[in-house]
This record gives structure tokens, sequence and C-alpha cells, in this order.
């Protein structure tokens, strides 16, 4: 028979260094249902508030420090998150677009019970006056959440190099709802290196049938240019699951490389319990994060599958992966036993 989506779950166990066979025995663990994607609760903006309301700031460079300056005054007549409680818990973040790596967040404190906050506070960057002049600087408001989730505000967008520099006075702007080039801002997130492999079972011959059921062996090599997040680099790690199975045992991950935008990990991890049919349902996710004591910032991701939009028959979101993963996938499938190496650019899933 073969397997339901609730039923699969497939088993994985690691190699480090160099890529190898391994196989083992254990119980099938069944998946309640056909999980979402674990990034799922990262994508950042939960807020279903229209943006209102007005921001005052100023903006100013200082050559001497060779120095981009916010000024952020103040809120008015923000959106209210809360409603039970009428509160809203606002911040104002500033990014420099295109360049939306974390290096260039900067925040303000939060402002807790008022849509009405008063701030008072300096954003800097130590940016080249040339380079700051092909920027946009985005600033946005967002309800802060003890839990992570945010709500976005409003925000507003102006493009540096037509800003008129001798206006050093405090103005109000209104808030508008999202843009394009916010939602899409971060292009570039970094490209990984790895191999894939499809062992069929029973494929290496022998007795008993080896392996007794087919495998897909993951070889992650290193990634190139990730967002750097702080002037020391960034400690990063990736997270692999085999979707729709988010279960402990479908979950895998590396070492933490420190201090390295270009981290080279070579670290193999092989997933059993593979049917060949299991192929075009499932949807191997590898996510690269960032670690930090209280929280690991999300860096990018690739998704290898079919792209179909379905996994056993259950329309999921996170089957979709672009054309170069879909075409990397079917190169796996139609190879059995053999390395497939692929260069993929890491997105924001």
């Amino acid at each position: 028979e073969s397997d339901t989506a609730s039923e699969i779950s497939f088993q994985c166990h690691r190699h480090k260094k160099t890529p190898s066979i391994g196989s083992h025995s254990s119980d099938m663990a069944s998946v309640s249902s056909v999980s979402g994607s674990v990034l799922s609760v990262y994508s950042g903006d939960f807020g279903s508030v229209d943006a209102q309301g007005t921001v005052e700031f100023a903006l100013d460079y200082d050559e001497k420090n060779r120095e981009f300056q916010v000024h952020v005054s103040q809120c008015k007549d923000l959106a209210v998150v809360d409603e039970k409680k009428g509160r809203s818990d606002p911040y104002v973040k500033t990014y420099l677009l295109p360049d939306k790596a974390r290096m260039g967040k900067r925040k303000t404190s939060v402002k807790k019970r008022t849509v009405n906050p008063i701030y008072n506070e300096v954003l800097r960057y130590k940016i080249e006056k040339m380079v700051l002049l092909i920027q946009k600087l985005n600033l946005s408001v967002w309800h802060n959440d003890p839990l992570g989730r945010n709500s976005f505000l409003g925000e507003i967008e102006i493009d540096l190099a037509s800003w008129d520099w001798s206006n050093r006075k405090l103005n109000w702007y209104p808030l508008k709802p999202r843009s394009l080039s916010a939602v899409n801002g971060v292009d570039h997130r970094g490209v990984m290196s790895l191999s894939i492999k499809y062992v069929p079972p029973g494929s290496l011959g022998k007795w008993p049938k080896n392996p007794p059921s087919g495998e897909v062996h993951i070889w992650v090599k290193d990634v190139k240019d990730l967002l750097q997040l702080r002037p020391s680099g960034v400690d990063s790690f990736v997270k692999c699951y085999v979707l729709p199975d988010t279960s402990k045992k479908s979950y895998q991950k590396t070492r933490v490389i420190k201090r390295n935008t270009n981290p080279v990990f070579n670290h193999t991890i092989v997933y059993d319990g593979f049917h060949t049919e299991d192929l075009k349902d499932a949807c191997v996710e590898l996510t690269v994060w960032d670690h930090e004591k209280l929280t690991n910032h999300f860096l990018g991701g690739i998704r290898l599958g079919l792209g179909t939009g379905l996994s056993y028959g259950i329309s999921v979101d996170w089957m979709d992966s672009t054309q170069e993963e879909v075409a990397f996938w079917q190169e796996m499938m139609l190879a059995a036993n053999e390395w497939i190496e692929g260069l993929l650019p890491l997105r924001s899933l």
C-alpha cells in the first residue's frame, strides 16, 4: 500500500565530513496532519490593521563623522492593535534599501499602551554619502508583541537621491500601507552549494535487500554571501526538514559556523523511509539561520520538490519550489544513485 500524508514519516541520520550511505530501522511515527512550513511563524507581520496616523522625523548627514542620522520624534493617531485592551505598543524601524540586511536595520525603543508615542531618538548609520545617495530609506512603525508576532502599522519610503539635504527640520509624514519594495526588499540572501542523491530500495544489491527502503542523501557543502547581521559577521547553521513531516525525527541541523558570511558546513544528512513515489509529494526544506541566545534569525532557504502546490493530494503552501529547485529535484529523480550538484540562491520562503 502507498503511504498517505498522515502516515508518512522520514527517518534521518547524519554523517559529517564525507557523504556515506547508512540506514537504520525505526518505527514509523505518524504525522497528525500535513503541516505548513516551519517558517510560517517567522513571516514577521501578524497584523491585520490598516495603516493610519503620521510620523514626525528629520534626516541629516554628518559629513565630519560620515554618519547618516534619522531623528525620530513621535507618531500620532496610530492604529489600535489590541482592540479589547485598546492598546498598541509601537516602535519605529528603519532600513536602507535595497540592502535590507539586518546590519542595515535600526529601531527605536518600544512605547507601551499608546497610539501617540514620543521617542526623540536618533538612529545612526555609518555610511559614505555616495553610497547613501543610491539608497532608499524605509521607515516603518510596528506594534511590539512579546511573542514576536509583531504587527505592521504603516510606513514611509524616501528616495535619498532626491532628498533636500539642507532640510534638517522635523516634518510630519502620513503612514502608508506596505509598499512592494519593502515586501520584496530582500533580493540577494546568498547562494547554497549542495549535492543530493536518491538511492532506491534494493538498488545496492546484496542480501537482505539493501537499502530496505529508499534514501535521500543531502550534502550541504557551503553558503556564500550571507546577509551580515552584525559588524562581526554572522553565526550561521542550516536546518533541514522533509515536509510534510515536521516532527523531531525529520528535523536535522548542522553545527554553527561563527563570524563568517561564507560558512563551510560540509555536512551530510541521510533520510530513509522513502518510496520512489514519495519523491513527487515530499519536499526537502533547507533553511539558514543566524544563531543567537534568545532567538534565531531566518536568513534564507530553499525548497527541493516538484513545486506542484500539492502533497499527497492536499493543497500546501510549502510545495512552492522555484524552476531551478524543481529542475534540481527532477535531475535527482532521473539519476538514481548519482550525486547531483547544485548552486541555488537562498530566498525568503
